[in-house]
């Protein structure tokens, strides 16, 4: 494994992490605690060490899973949470965002994850009027004094939300995280320039493009009723299959498993920290982890 370091916050994180929105129940299977427990195992094994999670993945499911499985590992791993949402139903979401909603999210982590801190504290893709709420940051602020947060964050929802992250510095966020991949390149040239210049650390989520860049899917195919997936319209579905396609015909080395370079492909950029793609076994936390050897630190 390799490790780097996540911005300003002195924490050294390998460069492949665990997504885990998978557990909320939303990605067409169900998870046991056993098999949970198995794939976390793992991944301390090959080195990884950060968890990213939320509240809103099946209703704080997700970390509840997560709890159980690293609680008595607590200090060896990096554990990320977000805020800002509650599950309704399968892609369901309101968004209790007063200050004391955000408090109470952030203590309900705290209780699923079994810990009595947070290393990361995520606003979870807030629109710009209420990511400027100085009476929510005031409670993040206080939280972070009093040792319930590390460090926080902001997942933004538009891939290239240039607005709130040139805001970082001055509103105490540390770490960005946003949607980054072979089919999504544009904070190339928007988002992650500004993330350099502030040397916030960069969590690269969907790297695997909703599964798309494994090399599984070749046109034509479709996917079950209620996946993210299957609400894309088939024009521009077919037209993604197609490329990606190409990629692995003219991008991907011979004998490099396609879903191994996609991730070492958003490492490659010196803006990003860590990808944290999703993992459904303990065989996909193993092919994951083989990604960093395909990277330098």
């Amino acid at each position: 494994m390799i490790y780097r370091t996540l911005g300003k916050t002195g924490l050294r994180v390998s460069v492949v992490g665990i997504g885990t929105w998978q557990y909320g129940g939303e990605w067409g299977k169900d998870f046991e605690q056993a098999e949970v427990n198995q794939m976390f195992a793992r991944g301390r094994e090959l080195g990884i060490n950060l968890i990213d999670t939320a509240e809103c993945y099946g209703d704080h499911l997700s970390e509840r899973f997560v709890g159980a499985a690293v609680g008595h590992q607590r200090a060896e791993w990096i554990i990320a949470s977000k805020f800002g949402h509650h599950f309704q139903a399968p892609f369901e979401r309101t968004e209790p965002r007063t200050p004391a909603d955000c408090l109470k999210q952030l203590d309900d982590s705290l209780k699923a994850l079994q810990t009595d801190y947070l290393d990361i504290l995520q606003y979870h893709s807030w629109g710009d009027t209420q990511f400027f709420d100085d009476d929510v940051l005031a409670v993040l602020q206080k939280a972070k004094h009093d040792g319930k947060i590390r460090f926080l964050g902001n997942s933004v929802g538009s891939n290239v939300n240039t607005k709130q992250i040139q805001a970082s510095t001055a509103r105490d966020i540390d770490i960005i995280q946003l949607i980054y991949n072979r089919l999504d390149a544009k904070p190339d040239t928007t988002t992650l320039p500004i993330c350099a210049e502030q040397n916030l650390g960069v969590l690269a989520r969907v790297p695997l493009a909703s599964g798309f860049l494994s090399g599984k899917y070749a046109p034509g195919a479709r996917f079950p009723a209620g996946e993210v997936r299957s609400k894309w319209a088939d024009p521009k579905l077919d037209e993604t299959l197609a490329e990606v396609q190409r990629i692995l015909r003219d991008e991907v080395p011979a004998g490099v498993p396609m879903a191994q370079w996609a991730l070492a492909w958003c490492l490659k950029n010196p803006a990003v920290t860590c990808v944290i793609p999703g993992c459904k076994s303990v065989e996909q936390v193993e092919d994951n982890a083989r990604a960093a050897k395909l990277v330098s630190a």
